[in-house]
């Protein structure tokens, strides 16, 4: 299900689980439809993503960032994806250079998502 919210005066759109699992370009395009006009960031629960999401050889984490790209929103995988990242030196390395960017972020919470809007208005917390 998903919800408009609104973190540091942001709209997002929050995908939270359980729910069903986002396993492809058309369910990227769904959530995309969902945040078009409302808001510029969708997060995604980690646990959300279907398994192939996080072994990058099968081509889904490209597809579905790339969807987000393409139409101008931000996606936000919230959540613990420690033990993906240790099992993958590309999946480190994909999570470490997107956040450096604004268009696909990786974050443990809100409250992580909360700092990277900030840091993107160039604002801080107090």
């Amino acid at each position: 299900m998903e919800t408009l919210i609104e973190r540091v005066g942001v709209p997002v759109v929050l995908c939270e689980g359980p729910g069903a699992s986002i396993g492809g370009p058309q369910d990227a395009l769904d959530l995309i439809g969902a945040a078009f006009g409302r808001a510029d960031t969708v997060a995604v629960a980690a646990q959300r993503l279907d398994e192939r999401f996080f072994r990058l050889s099968s081509g889904l984490a490209g597809e579905i960032m790339q969807k987000f790209v393409n139409y101008r929103i931000r996606l936000a995988v919230v959540g613990d994806i420690s033990a993906h990242v240790a099992a993958s030196d590309a999946l480190r390395d994909l999570v470490r250079e997107s956040n450096k960017g604004d268009h696909v972020w990786f974050v443990p919470t809100l409250d992580d998502l909360d700092a990277m809007l900030l840091r993107r208005a160039g604002r801080t917390s107090s």
